[in-house]
């Protein structure tokens, strides 16, 4: 599925990625759970409950923002880091259309996403 360059395992309660960091690594979740927050007014926010074969950090890759959730490993995790060459070789390959989509999109999930829980209850 994805050219990985190392895994790592992650113990429950581990924060995987912060909210409002930075850092450009992609992983795919090999075994375990993810948990998916945000903070807001009254507290933590879980958006998602992720899973083996699911990825995390995507969108701080392809729109070179930053952190838009934090990830913790709900049990024992053990995620892969994705190699990004071989993407950056293929979106270099794609047209300057396609790739201008693909970022309104991320664009637009992350300011979905980078809203606080409040927005939403």
């Amino acid at each position: 599925m994805f050219n990985l360059t190392s895994e790592e395992t992650y113990q429950d309660g581990q924060v995987i990625f912060q909210e409002g960091g930075t850092g450009g690594q992609v992983f795919v979740i090999l075994s375990g759970t993810v948990e998916v927050s945000k903070m807001g007014k009254e507290g933590k926010y879980v958006l998602n409950m992720l899973n083996p074969k699911d990825v995390i950090g995507e969108i701080s890759f392809f729109g070179g923002f930053e952190r838009t959730a934090t990830a913790k490993a709900v049990g024992e995790v053990k995620l892969g880091l994705i190699d990004l060459k071989p993407v950056d070789i293929e979106l270099e390959k794609t047209s300057e259309n396609l790739r201008a989509l693909l970022l309104v999109m991320v664009d637009r999930y992350k300011n979905l996403i980078g809203r606080s829980s409040e927005d939403f209850y």
